[in-house]
């Protein structure tokens, strides 16, 4: 009989390999800031995570990718994206870090849009605090979307 074999798990990640600049742009000239911070379980900034957003708009889906600083801090510039289906609009993203055997997918939803988001099934089907942990907030003219893995503060996650 074969012994177990232990899972790879996505990291670390190379600094080569990595986009590091401070902000992505998902929409060329995008006017919207979408930015935060990685954290783990001990509250510490998570240096060398990669995090990506996806979003579908008129023209068509959309992607980007941004590696995280020393600060666990990561920038996307891009357009609010519009409702698809009923739901609020939101964009979809994927974190990958070290110690994770797989990525974790979560979602941003938007601070102004209080009635889609109480209408839509995903954030109507959580209760506070978790929904909170969706909702980007207003920071310096931008979106501050901050990723916790573990914790108190932990993001919702969602099973694929």
């Amino acid at each position: 009989m074969l012994g177990r074999t232990p899972s790879q798990t996505v990291g670390p990640f190379f600094a080569i390999a990595l986009c590091r600049e401070k902000q992505s742009e998902i929409v060329p000239g995008g006017t919207l800031r979408i930015g935060g911070q990685v954290f783990d379980g001990a509250g510490e900034p998570v240096p060398d995570a990669v995090v990506e957003l996806w979003q579908a708009d008129q023209g068509g889906t959309r992607w980007g990718r941004c590696g995280t600083n020393e600060t666990g801090r990561f920038e996307f510039r891009t357009e609010k994206p519009t409702s698809v289906g009923g739901e609020a609009p939101a964009v979809e993203v994927n974190v990958l870090a070290r110690g994770l055997l797989r990525h974790l997918v979560t979602r941003i939803y938007f601070p102004d849009e209080v009635a889609a988001n109480e209408a839509d099934p995903v954030l109507s089907s959580l209760e506070p605090p978790d929904r909170e942990t969706l909702i980007a907030a207003e920071e310096d003219g931008g979106l501050r979307f901050d990723i916790y893995l573990q914790g108190e503060k932990q993001t919702v996650f969602f099973a694929l």
